[in-house]
């Protein structure tokens, strides 16, 4: 802003506080309590035009002057007989989300996108949506445009905030901000938003508005992906076969949390997946998990992995714990599939409040304990056999204690058994350093998720010979709100 355009910003804002019945001192509290930091005297001597301020400053001055006679305004209206709501909505931010929540009833996957742009509208933005493909390389616009290229997420500043979950500006022309797009705690892409001066990237108040907007296009992505498969689309970058479509149709979302825990989970490859799975179910005071892996690599094993998944929320819905949860799995392969027919799986209840963890382990790879950034202990106790050759002999149920910030890590055989070309396995070791390299990083458990996979892929030369599944979840103090 210029000199002379500050002065103009001055004279208004004075007359306009003139029209606020506040005194000086009133109008100064208010000011420090948004985050103004000069003092009263300095205040006082911009209202009479004596001398300028920061242009921080002068715009806290001018919201506490416009809050105040937006209150005076209210309290002006005309009185109703009874409370009389409002019918079209006021201000910015609310005329963008309610553009959004209108525009999509009813409206066809495709639409989205304009819809966004409608409410960046509102905004006084340009809005893009790009989403994440399957594989999470790549951030795809949506729609697909010849202008619009894919944004690589290793190295571009729009795959960083993905990365990070972070909101970033960029600052060369057009400035815009990267916002992350999220569905609750899954990641699903990255909102473009072109503002119109470098000045706008770092108003606290337009981050807010873009993180709202951003919110609330991540729950309508994944609605309306449940019916079309326009923006679906948009992620999918390779055919996959029917055992992988099969799996990721009942796969839940690959990131949730709830207070003081985050889970996190994915399974390769995505497109071919053929008999890994996992699962999760979280409430208010229990965290439900379960990993498995199907014997064979055919359809037959992702018509096993999901029978398996189907036995295991059917227990879980009836409210059975452990015990019935395998025994049902168990009996409902056996009988359907013979006795040639297993799943391995682990399954795990965690006691939010208290962080008490317990688990079964049927002939599966032995979970781990990360703490304070190092691996500490695999969990050798709940040990059965693999569920569909029946029970076997009586088993007891592992526990363990979990502490504050404790890291629980479930993976299939398909992670440390990847081999390179000169058959050397990614092995138990490789794992466990490259873990505590991402803890010492304090990347998010879903990135840590990300680059781990990326990692055994890159070992095996980008091919999975097995299928490979990796559960994530951590738990930290009760009530607090995990990232």
């Amino acid at each position: 802003m210029s000199e002379q355009e500050a002065r103009h910003q001055q004279q208004a804002v004075a007359s306009a506080f003139a029209r606020t019945e506040l005194t000086v001192e009133e109008l100064w509290l208010r000011y420090f309590a948004l985050g103004g930091n000069l003092g009263l005297f300095e205040v006082e001597a911009y209202l009479h035009g004596v001398s300028p301020l920061p242009g921080f400053d002068r715009d806290v001055v001018a919201h506490v002057v416009n809050e105040r006679l937006d209150e005076l305004s209210r309290h002006r209206r005309a009185p109703y007989s009874r409370m009389i709501r409002d019918v079209a909505p006021h201000g910015a931010p609310l005329i963008a989300l309610t553009t959004l929540l209108d525009g999509a009833e009813l409206a066809p996957p495709e639409r989205l996108p304009a819809l966004v742009a409608a409410a960046g509208e509102a905004l006084g933005l340009r809005l893009t949506m790009y989403l994440a493909d399957y594989e999470q390389r790549s951030l795809w616009p949506a729609p697909p445009s010849s202008e619009g290229a894919a944004l690589d997420v290793e190295t571009t500043l729009a795959g960083r905030a993905f990365r990070r979950l972070e909101i970033l500006p960029a600052e060369a022309a057009p400035p815009r901000l990267w916002v992350p797009l999220l569905d609750g705690a899954e990641r699903l892409g990255v909102l473009e938003a072109e503002v119109a001066s470098a000045a706008d990237l770092y108003d606290p108040g337009l981050r807010t508005q873009c993180r709202w907007a951003a919110l609330l296009i991540g729950h309508l992505v994944v609605l309306m992906t449940n019916y079309g498969d326009g923006i679906d689309l948009v992620r999918h970058r390779r055919t996959r076969t029917v055992t992988g479509e099969l799996i990721w149709s009942l796969l839940p979302p690959l990131t949730a949390g709830v207070d003081g825990f985050v889970v996190s989970g994915v399974v390769e490859p995505r497109h071919a997946v053929a008999g890994d799975a996992f699962d999760y179910s979280l409430s208010e005071d229990t965290a439900r998990l379960l990993i498995l892996d199907a014997v064979g690599h055919d359809l037959r094993s992702g018509l096993l992995a999901a029978t398996a998944l189907a036995a295991y929320r059917t227990a879980r819905h009836a409210g059975g714990g452990l015990y019935e949860q395998a025994r049902l799995i168990d009996e409902t392969i056996g009988s359907t599939f013979g006795d040639a027919a297993y799943v391995t799986a682990v399954l795990v209840e965690v006691d939010l409040p208290s962080g008490r963890l317990r688990y079964v382990n049927a002939g599966h790879p032995r979970p781990w304990i990360m703490r304070a950034g190092q691996v500490v202990k695999p969990l050798p106790g709940g040990r059965r056999m693999p569920l569909g050759l029946g029970p076997g002999r009586e088993f007891a149920v592992g526990e363990e204690q979990l502490q504050p910030e404790d890291w629980l890590v479930l993976y299939s055989d398909g992670i440390t058994e990847a081999r390179d070309g000169a058959g050397e396995f990614f092995g138990e070791r490789r794992l466990a350093d490259f873990l505590e390299r991402e803890a010492a990083a304090n990347f998010p458990p879903p990135e840590t998720v990300r680059r781990l996979i990326r990692a055994v892929s890159e070992h095996q030369d980008g091919r999975f010979q097995d299928d490979a599944t990796v559960l994530l979840a951590r738990w930290a103090d009760p009530g607090r709100i995990a990232p």
